[in-house]
């Protein structure tokens, strides 16, 4: 009996000096030194990262990328895991990568970054509520009867009344010709809304041509009715592949005239083999410049270069901004997202980017806020091109 109660004394000493002399706590719950396990939010994006419109794509999970980089290694008791998903401006193939992403946990989703993919993925997403925060798909298509879906970019018809304004009020033109993608939702939307209120406010439309995704290689026949029709600014609310055309086909045929686009032009600037030269005089409204000299742009504007040897898009911004968003309003509603579901996730991000008490200063507006409906608030910006770079237009 000693000897069971002496080697019971040994072990209890044991274990005591095993727990640091029995007067310090026990270590703590794996995390790193000594430091509690950091929160994690698992975001997923989805965009073009090859095909047609990987431009686009690529600069919004890169932006992307730097503000993940940023936010972990500024806040280390909260990581992002972030996983990017190719949709190559396809449907099906969005569909698919959002299929990924749930299996592999994902949270929450940065994208999809054009309309087409956007609309196929947000109808999945609000039926799992999985909430989604686009940084260009501007169709309201996207957002309609889905309380899910935020965009960060303006909506197709508020890009298209912004535009005839600016044009009225600036005395751009009073004759307008108008080419627009007929096949293409986030075109038409654009294009109607800009008629609309360029009939409201007295700017005559003396030509109006379309062209398919199918036909977009040969202008000439629009740009011939144009000119015939004595257009002095012609609207192109397309993608920056096709207006290239548009441009090059114009000086060809020694047309001077004024061309007038919204951001899908954006990136026009950074094409292979695109002659800056064509681009010279194109006005675009684009929520972001990477001229601009405030300190978040140019810091921005560094880090892109030094980490992708290319200057920044709008697209690169919106992924940026898209990132510290959802950041934002996770901290401002004070929860660990840590093993929280997508859905549970999703009612907490909408009422709190839905509130009134939520502001956000980024790369593409200060004192953003949304609506309940998904849309983003913010003052418009139109650039000029101008020996190869962007410079605002002052109104």
């Amino acid at each position: 009996m000693k000897k069971s109660r002496i080697l019971a004394l040994l072990l209890a000493l044991m274990m005591c000096l095993g727990l640091a002399a029995c007067g310090k706590e026990p270590a703590p719950a794996p995390g790193g030194d000594g430091e509690t396990a950091a929160q994690t939010l698992n975001l997923g994006f989805i965009g073009p990262l090859t095909g047609p419109a990987a431009l686009y794509g690529m600069n919004a999970n890169n932006g992307a990328k730097i503000a993940v980089d940023e936010i972990n290694a500024m806040d280390p008791n909260f990581q992002i895991v972030y996983n990017p998903q190719d949709d190559e401006h396809d449907a099906e193939k969005a569909v698919n990568a959002y299929n990924t992403l749930m299996g592999q946990g994902a949270q929450a989703i940065v994208g999809c970054v054009t309309s087409v993919p956007c609309n196929a993925v947000a109808a999945r997403a609000f039926v799992d509520r999985v909430f989604m925060l686009t940084p260009s798909a501007s169709s309201t298509s996207v957002t309609e009867g889905r309380d899910n879906v935020y965009q960060m970019c303006f909506t197709d018809p508020k890009q298209g009344v912004v535009s005839a304004d600016f044009i009225k009020d600036n005395g751009l033109a009073t004759k307008i010709g108008a080419i627009y993608n007929n096949s293409d939702a986030y075109s038409t939307g654009i294009y109607e809304a800009f008629k609309a209120e360029a009939a409201a406010i007295g700017l005559e439309i003396v030509s109006e041509t379309t062209f398919t995704d199918d036909t977009a290689n040969d202008f000439s026949v629009q740009l011939a009715d144009a000119k015939n029709k004595g257009a002095e600014l012609i609207f192109i609310p397309i993608y920056y592949t096709p207006a290239s055309l548009i441009l090059n086909q114009a000086k060809s045929m020694q047309y001077d005239v004024k061309f007038f686009g919204c951001d899908g032009l954006d990136g026009i600037l950074d094409m292979a083999g695109f002659d800056k030269t064509l681009a010279e005089g194109l006005l675009l409204m684009t929520p972001f410049a990477a001229t601009a000299q405030d300190e978040l742009t140019k810091n921005f504007v560094a880090k892109y270069q030094e980490a992708y040897n290319e200057v920044p898009s709008q697209f690169a911004a919106d992924g940026y901004d898209c990132v510290y968003a959802l950041y934002n309003a996770v901290k401002v509603a004070g929860v660990d997202p840590t093993g929280m579901s997508a859905a549970e996730l999703c009612e907490l991000l909408i009422a709190t980017l839905s509130s009134e008490s939520f502001s956000m200063d980024g790369l593409t507006g200060t004192g953003m806020v949304w609506s309940a409906t998904g849309e983003v608030s913010r003052d418009p910006k139109v650039y000029e091109i101008k020996d190869g770079a962007y410079s605002e237009v002052q109104q």
